[in-house]
């Protein structure tokens, strides 16, 4: 097992202290890599900044040339990237093979949008003090920056940073997950094999320290961050004066209304409730049904959930792999023996499987009290809770009576209604006759409320990795 480190400048990097990286589903150890410190970030962003000097003097053409064979490179290692994922996320073989064939597209769409950072013309002689000017404005890159990602997509979400940065011309500080920092480094190599400057791409394994050292530093112009609220709030108060870019929790809601399709709302629920055992920070949490289906749609849940295979990862079969820890199953069971206690019904699930105690059997909760932990906040686990209503109002009124703000969705044949749920739904995405967890990797993604400030999606995102330059012409000299 060959030990990895901190990847600056091209190369490995070492330390006093390893970080153990172990497979959720059976705790077999999977790898081993030097942690981080300040001292490599230090390092890190001399280096950036080398490596800032040769992105950004590149052609865009030149840009899009390295993405677009980094694609077809991750593409031929598609297997590999994907057994990575498997053992250290701990999602299914299948789900990681959809994470990798995502990250493929992100990498394209950035390429293209390298191609199309562009300015504008400003009018000028529309002001009074305008005559004889010609005014535009063109888009520059920021410098460095510093990318934090967590565990559930390791490297789909470290894309969704990267890639649009590098497009536009930037260095990047990487700082993936303590638990999941094997398939960033694989990223890295491959993107410094495809051509990007390996000043430009850096990737520092750690904890907190790493990070605030990352996120505080005078040299970071744009911190872009997913992860929890809590920490969330510690960056925005430490970064300084730089751009922040925040993708945090969720507790999305799903809503049936009397006349919508209760088979695929229920089919829709299952894929977005349960995959990656629920830890997606869009996964369908919190589901809104009229009372008029509310049992006829409970019972049908119930059944598809039921035919869900859970088990071991690697097996192309298994519909529902482990969480992340078993200590991450003991927090839910606490919160589910919470909402019984509050009046909650248990439908089915709740408990750890004799397999392996990182898996949780898919849950069900109805009749949840709005008060209880887990109506109000992120379960990040495979467990949802159904809650009928009378009117769309009542609905709408439960799905914002949330902190969180990212996606929530409605299934209805009432356009109306739909309208309705787009105007007063306080979300950064809405959905119709579509579950809250569909991502498209190029729409622009991002919350509101709790959930976070900027939005992701790579022609998005290079609008915060790049910096508005005006210049004014006077024509009369």
């Amino acid at each position: 097992m060959k030990e990895k480190g901190p990847f600056i400048g091209g190369r490995y990097w070492q330390s006093d202290e390893l970080m153990e990286v172990r497979y959720p589903y059976t705790g077999e150890l999977v790898g081993k890599v030097f942690k981080g410190t300040e001292a490599h970030v230090q390092e890190a962003i001399k280096v950036a900044k080398e490596g800032f000097k040769k992105l950004s003097s590149m052609t865009a053409y030149e840009r899009y040339s390295i993405l677009m064979r980094a694609s077809l490179m991750l593409q031929e290692r598609a297997e590999e990237f994907a057994k990575s994922l498997v053992l250290e996320v701990g999602k299914t073989i299948r789900e990681a093979r959809t994470e990798v064939q995502r990250a493929i597209q992100t990498l394209i769409f950035s390429a293209e949008e390298a191609k199309r950072i562009g300015g504008e013309v400003v009018p000028l002689d529309a002001h009074p003090n305008g005559k004889g000017k010609v005014g535009f404005y063109i888009r520059q890159p920021v410098g460095i920056v510093s990318a934090i990602t967590p565990f559930n997509f390791p490297l789909n979400l470290s894309m969704h940073k990267v890639a649009p940065a590098l497009a536009a011309g930037n260095a990047v500080l990487l700082k993936p997950s303590e638990r999941t920092p094997l398939t960033p480094l694989m990223l890295a190599e491959l993107l410094v094999s495809a051509g990007i400057p390996p000043q430009a791409i850096n990737v520092i394994p750690g904890y907190g320290d790493v990070g605030r050292a990352m996120t505080t530093h005078p040299d970071v112009r744009v911190v872009s961050f997913t992860g929890s609220r809590k920490v969330g709030e510690i960056i925005t108060r430490q970064a300084g004066i730089k751009r922040v870019v925040l993708e945090l929790g969720s507790n999305s809601a799903l809503v049936l209304h009397k006349d919508g399709n209760i088979k695929k709302a229920v089919e829709k629920t299952v894929l977005g409730g349960y995959a990656i055992a629920g830890q997606v920070c869009i996964s369908v949490q919190r589901v809104f049904v009229h009372e008029d289906v509310f049992d006829e749609y409970l019972s049908e849940l119930k059944r598809a959930v039921d035919s869900l295979k859970v088990g071991d990862p690697l097996k192309e079969d298994t519909d529902v792999g482990p969480m992340i820890s078993t200590s991450e199953v003991e927090r839910v069971q606490e919160w589910l023996s919470e909402a019984v206690k509050e009046g909650a019904r248990l439908v089915r699930g709740g408990v750890a499987c004799a397999e392996s105690k990182a898996l949780l059997e898919p849950t069900i909760v109805s009749l949840l009290p709005p008060h209880a932990k887990l109506f109000r906040e992120e379960a990040f686990a495979p467990v949802v809770v159904v809650n009928p209503y009378r009117d769309i109002e009542e609905a709408i009124r439960m799905v914002n009576d949330s902190e969180y703000g990212l996606q929530a969705s409605i299934f209805t044949k009432d356009i109306d209604i739909a309208w309705e749920f787009i105007r007063k739904v306080e979300a950064g995405g809405v959905l119709i006759n579509e579950g809250p967890n569909f991502r498209a990797d190029q729409m622009p993604y991002g919350g509101v409320k709790a959930s976070g400030i900027g939005r992701e999606g790579p022609k998005f995102a290079i609008e915060d990795y790049t910096e508005i330059k005006m210049v004014v012409w006077d024509l009369g000299s």
